[in-house]
Formats: structure tokens, C-alpha cells, sequence
């Protein structure tokens, strides 16, 4: 497949768009939607904001900082405060549509100062599941370029490796809160352990990882061809779990599911 198509149709609605706030994590998809931001209406109408919290790794903040100074954006960062919110740390099926609402509450003023439309890097294939953060962001006037102009996951893989963008093949990397079941509280303690322990896995040769976290007890989810290599690293990995403060630590035979908490609402008919 040729980029030409799904990459001038994405131009074309950020081009309508005039003057945009890139709500940036450094994912292969608000990547993407940064560079060509940036690329189609220039640095001075296309800002990129990383929201920055301690549900945002370590890492990935870093990330950020690094693909804005490689690719030439313009470049902010915001502080959310989402862990002040009791529905936010309440952890049930609303978690992001608060989480998102924060991270309006901060963008958005940016965006106001200069006439932008904020726009987040939203593809078709994230309309099938649980995503109440997509609804608070429309709700707050958000828009979806990449929606609008077609694009799937694949479309914008395969764009961003065309382009050269380092992050075409990035496995995908949901907030840190994402690994708390719903139900149990967010809290920095539970935030900062899962960063740990994902961190650990990550240095060890584990770029797909999720560390979901139930209290005493870490559930590892690696992708099914890398469940041997688990194993056999099983020492250094409990070392490392056991560190970042863990008591017991486990592997899910049916590998790396993303958003599979997500399965909990459907048994509750949410």
C-alpha cells in the first residue's frame, strides 16, 4: 500500500483544521499526528503537549522530549493533577473519561491562546473498545483527525515507517493506571511499582510488556512467542519484581492482551 491516499487525507484535515495542539504521548499514534502536524501546517500552527503525571512512565516522558528535539516541534509540557480527582483514584469503568478530562483541563487553555483545536491521536481501531477518555475529549471539543481521514492501526503503522518515523513499530503503551484493576484504588505507591517492574522487564529484552498489578501478586502479559523466554529468565525476573515490590509473581498463559481489564466491565454489563 502506497501512503499517498490515508497521508494526504490526513493533510487535508488537519489543513481544515488550520492551527492545531497535538495531544502528545509519544505513541506511533500521536506521533504520527505530531510530525505531520508540523510537517502540513509549519511549527508556529502546530503545537505538540506532552500531559505530564505519574500515570505518564518515566520513560515515555522521556521519549517525548527526545522525538520533539529530533523532529523539530514545537514542544510543551503540562502538569495534571487527575490523582486529585476521588473519581480518578476511584478506579471504576470512568477512569480515563477523568483522565482525559484533566488533560483537557490543561491543553486546552494553550489552545485557546493562539485559536487551535486540540486533537488527539485516535485511529478507527479505537472505537471498538471501552474508551470513555475518547468521549470526554469530544465532549470538550476535541477532534480526531486520523478518524476522519480513514485510518486504521495499520494505515498509521505503515505510514509512519514510510515516513522513516522511529516509532512506526513502538508497541503500543497505555498509562500506567491501565494496569490496576478497576475497582482498586490509583495510587502513587501501586503507580510507582508498576513502573518499576515494567521498566525492569523492558531493560531485560522485553519491549511488550504489561505488569498488571494485584496488590501482593504481579501478573506478567508478554506476547505468546515470548513466553519461553520468560521463563527461562525466571530468576532475574522475580529478583526484579520481587524489588520493585511484589511478594508473589506470575505469568498469564494467554499473553499480552491490551485492554483485556476491559473484560471485567463487559461481565458487569458496563
Amino acid at each position: 500500500m502506497t501512503i499517498s491516499d490515508p497521508l494526504d487525507r490526513l493533510r487535508e484535515e488537519l489543513r481544515e483544521l488550520e492551527r492545531v495542539v497535538v495531544a502528545f504521548s509519544g505513541g506511533v499514534d500521536s506521533a504520527l499526528l505530531a510530525f505531520v502536524a508540523k510537517e502540513t501546517l509549519g511549527t508556529e500552527n502546530a503545537v505538540a503537549v506532552t500531559a505530564v503525571s505519574p500515570s505518564l512512565a518515566g520513560a515515555e516522558h522521556h521519549e517525548c522530549s527526545q522525538l520533539a528535539d529530533t523532529w523539530g516541534l514545537e514542544w510543551r509540557e503540562v502538569i495534571t493533577d487527575e490523582m486529585a480527582n476521588a473519581a480518578y483514584r476511584r478506579n471504576d469503568g470512568d477512569r480515563c473519561f477523568h483522565c482525559k478530562d484533566a488533560i483537557m483541563d490543561a491543553v486546552q487553555p494553550l489552545a485557546d491562546e493562539v485559536g487551535a483545536t486540540v486533537v488527539l491521536g485516535v485511529n478507527l481501531d479505537d472505537l471498538g473498545d471501552h474508551r470513555p477518555g475518547q468521549t470526554a475529549a469530544a465532549q470538550r471539543g476535541a477532534r480526531f483527525p486520523m478518524v476522519d481521514a480513514g485510518l486504521d492501526k495499520d494505515m498509521v503503522r505503515n505510514i509512519s515507517k514510510q515516513l522513516g518515523l522511529s516509532t512506526w513499530d513502538k508497541p503500543a503503551a497505555a498509562c500506567l493506571a491501565s494496569r490496576i484493576p478497576y475497582g482498586t484504588t490509583v495510587t502513587l505507591e501501586r503507580l510507582t511499582s508498576v513502573e518499576g517492574a515494567e521498566f525492569a522487564l523492558k531493560q531485560m529484552g522485553f519491549p511488550e510488556i504489561r505488569v498488571r498489578h494485584y496488590e501482593e501478586m504481579a501478573r506478567i502479559e508478554v506476547p505468546i512467542d515470548s513466553l519461553n523466554r520468560v521463563v527461562q529468565q525466571r530468576e532475574a525476573i522475580v529478583a526484579a519484581l520481587k524489588s520493585s515490590g511484589y511478594r508473589y509473581v506470575t505469568l498469564d498463559l494467554e499473553g499480552l492482551r491490551s485492554g483485556n481489564l476491559n473484560d471485567a466491565l463487559d461481565q458487569k454489563g458496563v
